[in-house]
């Protein structure tokens, strides 16, 4: 399970910084997680070595974390979805007061 989250994770990342990235970064991480290449056959499609798709892979990661880190996009994504979310079950006029003072918040 931790593993399909992480994945998850980096999906959502690259849907949001994946414009930052360079083309070969993108290419590296589209065969690898969206293609669900192995690294043995990016390596013949981008005619590197195992380990350079390997280490293409672990930078763009890093790359994508260095992104949120400092920019959190995808936390306060994630933090407007869940008071949206409250905000569906709670239909109380003081209910909606204090979600759109945590909204506020956020951005």
């Amino acid at each position: 399970m931790e593993l399909l989250d992480e994945k998850l994770k980096y999906h959502q990342l690259y849907d949001i910084y994946g414009c930052l990235l360079t083309d070969k970064q993108r290419a590296y991480f589209s065969y690898h997680y969206f293609d669900d290449y192995s690294l043995s056959e990016i390596a013949k499609i981008m005619n590197v070595t195992r380990n350079a798709v390997h280490d293409q892979i672990k930078n763009t990661l890093g790359i994508l974390d260095y992104y949120e880190e400092k920019l959190s996009l995808l936390s306060k994504r994630n933090k407007r979805q869940s008071i949206f979310k409250k905000a569906k079950e709670d239909l109380s006029k003081e209910g909606y007061l204090g979600l759109i003072t945590e909204l506020e918040k956020v951005e």
